[in-house]
């Protein structure tokens, strides 16, 4: 316990910012959280455990991959097995997870980015196509649709205030990386376009693990009246990548860089070309009527378009996927109670939206579609209505209560199924009790149907009995912020209680299926920080406690409650540093340390303790073009960034690169 205490101490900071003129710490700018529908809150008074990654922490890391950037804020868990192949959790486990994203809610602005279906592929974006990001943690489903794990808000570039008219960024780097961005922005009287473009290639550190994707987003708004604005946000990906499976650990000792090897039943990764090809378009309009003073209404129409092909071990998926869906609300803002001090803010509205899938698995020929194997059709279709009703009775106080109805069913060629309908009711209070401290406390309801996925997975059957996994959760907290801003602390500590959770099995063969297994605990604490120590040297850090466990859960008629969820660490910390030096240089480090980890359900299997070190230098050497060059895993550490849980043949570890570099240069005009 010792060993942890000091980094865990250390990292009660982690920070961010950027590489330019010192900051002036006589008055910093005020975060504020805008995630909530017709509501924007100060630091200080969000009534939830909340996170806002700024472009500047954005900027501060390598640029690639968004994953060390979410990786500072507390609860948050984000893996690639491979370059590309992102997985990402909020307080929770990676079970349902092998590889995408689910239980997590995700939108691009107003636009859902997760499909009816419960699927978000975050890995088809470039990491320089955000100017923000705003994390909510537990579930938020008042306002938000289903999720037990919580709810990631992407700003798109363009969509806040930019002063940038054109940027353009170069980097290469170990393993073959090249990464490419650029960006242009104009305004038009009314008018404002945004385009921005990105390419990314990479060999990867092991066999088979290529990644190639182009990406090209635009984000455009006009503002045709006083009052009322419409915006159009759209991407379009193509993305590439190979995976190369998981190692046992003696394969991954004698040779990390190995693709999985074949075995008397079953060939390997390479002669399979193992891989992800994605093939996605999203587009969306926002049109946004200030209807008076303290009433606004925001209508968002959307669809996704998605073409997917998986060349897997044992066969060949293909899949095109349609999302068409619809958002609005109208909100009371602000609004004075006449003869109080009382303020009111209500928002009320609904969400629909459908994904329809056709599936079909072949043969795969060594890269190549073989025979049909199976086929599906799948309809995933979910509509909620929410509501929220925020009372400030004074400066002090904020008392929140929300609710959603929510409504899910999937309909496929045997038949459907139907959800019941599930209410998620949320309530919070905050309290300023000094003008730099305040607390709060929040109880709301989880509530996640199964994923298509997860109805239909890798072994081709459609599970009609998989339920829903629902749980309660109760936190409380408090924040601490300095006058000018130049410190904060936010810390807090959570109960949530799941049932019916949603687990993924695997056959011998290497195919997945899932099924409800019981129930979990999950108990935590989350710490983050930052401090300027001086107007050129600032420190960030953040703490994550997690005590998770399964209760009253069985699987092949094994008792396994008690046990540690697997892949989920007990502790992780997180430490930044950031100098602002002169000569328009800049040095920035940021220590993370992951304790060890179950690999399995039963426990019998863990992956070790690992402390990862990365930096970078940046210099301005003109007004707008910037230097820079770092270095990842300094340390040279041996781990796994995204482990194979529950593998069979203990095949569970997927090695990340060994100590690599990477440098290049950015212009801002």
């Amino acid at each position: 316990m010792t060993r942890l205490i000091l980094p865990c101490l250390t990292c009660l900071l982690s920070f961010s910012a950027y590489a330019q003129q010192p900051a002036d710490t006589t008055q910093l700018p005020e975060v504020q959280v805008m995630a909530y529908p017709g509501k924007k809150y100060s630091f200080l008074q969000v009534p939830s455990s909340s996170a806002v990654i700024t472009e500047k922490q954005i900027l501060l890391q390598q640029g690639t991959t968004l994953i060390p950037t979410l990786n500072t804020v507390p609860g948050v868990r984000m893996e690639e097995r491979s370059p590309g192949s992102y997985r990402l959790s909020l307080r929770g486990s990676l079970l349902r997870s092998p590889f995408g994203i689910r239980n997590v809610k995700v939108y691009i602005d107003e636009i859902p980015f997760t499909d009816a279906g419960g699927n978000t592929y975050l890995n088809l974006s470039d990491a320089g196509a955000f100017s923000g990001i705003e994390v909510l943690k537990g579930p938020d489903g008042s306002q938000f649709g289903a999720n037990s794990g919580g709810v990631v808000l992407l700003h798109p570039t363009g969509t806040l205030p930019d002063t940038a008219h054109l940027k353009a960024d170069v980097q290469g780097g170990s393993y073959g990386l090249f990464h490419e961005e650029a960006g242009w922005q104009q305004q038009w009287n009314k008018y404002r376009v945004n385009i921005y473009e990105g390419i990314q290639r990479s060999d990867g550190y092991r066999q088979n693990s290529a990644l190639k994707r182009y990406y090209i987003q635009t984000a455009q708004q006009w503002q045709y009246n006083p009052h009322n604005s419409l915006k159009l946000v759209a991407f379009y990906s193509d993305m590439d990548y190979r995976t190369p499976g998981g190692l046992t650990a003696a394969q991954a000792a004698a040779n990390p860089r190995a693709a999985r090897p074949a075995t008397a039943t079953l060939p390997g990764a390479i002669e399979q070309h193992a891989g992800i090809r994605n093939k996605t378009a999203l587009g969306g309009l926002v049109h946004t009527a200030q209807l008076s003073t303290h009433w606004k209404h925001v209508l968002t129409l959307y669809g996704i378009n998605t073409h997917f092909e998986n060349p897997f071990i044992t066969n060949f998926e293909a899949r095109d996927e349609n999302t068409a869906g619809a958002r609005t609300y109208i909100a009371l803002q602000d609004q004075p109670i006449n003869g109080t001090n009382i303020h009111v803010d209500w928002t009320t509205g609904l969400e629909w939206s459908q994904t329809s899938s056709d599936i079909v698995n072949y043969g795969n020929n060594k890269g190549k579609r073989d025979t049909v194997q199976a086929a599906s059709n799948i309809t995933a279709g979910q509509h909620f209505f929410f509501t929220s009703l925020s009372i400030r009775p004074g400066t002090q106080w904020i008392v929140e209560a929300a609710l959603s109805a929510n409504y899910f069913k999937y309909r496929f060629e045997e038949g459907k199924k139907k959800f019941d309908a599930e209410l998620m009711p949320r309530f919070s209070i905050s309290y300023l009790i000094l003008p730099e401290w305040s607390v709060r406390a929040s109880v709301s309801r989880g509530y996640s149907p199964p994923s298509i996925a997860e109805v239909r997975a890798t072994d081709n059957i459609i599970n009609t009995t998989l339920q829903a996994e629902t749980g309660w959760n109760y936190e409380a907290g408090f924040r601490l912020q300095g006058e000018r801003h130049q410190y904060q602390l936010d810390a807090s500590v959570f109960y949530y209680k799941l049932q019916d959770a949603i687990v993924r099995q695997l056959h011998d063969d290497g195919t997945e299926y899932f099924i409800n297994a019981g129930g979990t605990e999950q108990k935590g604490i989350e710490v983050q920080g930052m401090a300027w120590f001086t107007k050129w040297l600032q420190f960030n850090g953040s703490y994550t406690y997690s005590h998770f466990i399964f209760s009253d859960y069985n699987v092949a008629g094994k008792n396994l409650s008690g046990h540690a969820i697997t892949g989920v660490p007990r502790h992780v910390a997180n430490a930044g540093l950031l100098a602002q030096l002169p000569a328009h240089l800049s040095v920035y480090a940021q220590y993370t340390f992951t304790d060890k980890l179950p690999l399995d359900d039963a426990n019998t299997a863990y992956a070790k303790q690992y402390h990862l070190l990365q930096g970078k230098v940046s210099w301005q050497m003109m007004r707008n073009v910037t230097l820079y060059a770092g270095a990842d895993n300094i340390l040279n550490q041996f781990y796994s960034l995204g482990n194979d849980l529950n593998a069979v043949g203990n095949r569970y570890f997927n090695p990340a690169a060994l100590r690599n570099y990477y440098g290049g240069v950015r212009v801002n005009l």
